[in-house]
């Protein structure tokens, strides 16, 4: 059976992965900063028995981070989700920006990944895994159009900065990776308005996580495969 990780996994995009990788018939360890007995997730842990594990992980403490590299242990990890982000306040004009704020954006949205892959990648290379990096149209140089959303803009591109420096390091441990667009999707973060489904983007992302391989690690695409300009 394989396995994938999950962070940011109780809601919207991320409950949506570990909905569809369940009943792929993976094994998946799901993560989040909360715990709920009334939430989704738990309802599905108890459904799936084993298939799915459901852990507290705060991804920008360096305690909590080593404490899920104790309970992985040696298990091979065939696919690495990073799914946790946050946008920041919203509609802060120029002028209005908080440094501290920002930090905090770029702490869950840039630091973190990298520090999640490197607790996890021997874990990835014993399964010769994938990583997948949410990140988003916004953070792409060649496409901002509009300006504004700093913090977040920021945030995301340098992630992807990160995860195209993650693909070129890790081809030869047979590692790839995906920066992954998932769309304007309806969830907390994206607002009623948003035009996609979590069931659509998902179903999408997952087949660019399947067609991602040594040929094309470091791809950044939205979930219907188109490339984005980074």
């Amino acid at each position: 059976m394989k396995r994938v990780l999950i962070t940011g996994a109780n809601r919207g995009i991320g409950l949506e992965f570990v909905r569809r990788y369940l009943a792929l018939g993976w094994e998946v360890i799901a993560t989040s900063r909360h715990r709920n007995d009334d939430q989704p997730l738990a309802k599905l842990a108890k459904l799936h028995g084993k298939q799915l594990t459901w852990l507290t992980l705060e991804v920008t403490q360096a305690e909590s981070r080593a404490a899920l590299k104790a309970w992985m242990g040696e298990q091979p990890l065939d696919l690495f989700i990073n799914n946790a982000g946050i946008y920041g306040p919203k509609r802060v004009e120029l002028g209005e920006v908080d440094g501290e704020d920002m930090a905090q954006v770029l702490a869950v949205n840039s630091v973190a990944p990298l520090m999640m892959v490197q607790n996890l990648l021997p874990n990835l290379v014993k399964a010769k895994g994938k990583i997948a990096i949410l990140s988003s149209k916004m953070g792409s140089m060649g496409d901002n159009n509009s300006g504004g959303a700093y913090a977040y803009r920021a945030s995301k591109a340098a992630v992807n900065a990160v995860s195209l420096s993650l693909a070129k390091d890790l081809v030869d441990d047979d590692v790839t990776v995906v920066v992954l667009h998932p769309g304007w999707v309806k969830t907390d973060m994206g607002g009623p308005n948003a035009f996609c489904l979590p069931q659509d983007s998902v179903y999408g992302m997952i087949e660019q996580i399947n067609a991602t391989d040594l040929t094309n690690t470091g791809r950044f695409v939205d979930y219907c495969g188109n490339e984005i300009p980074w």
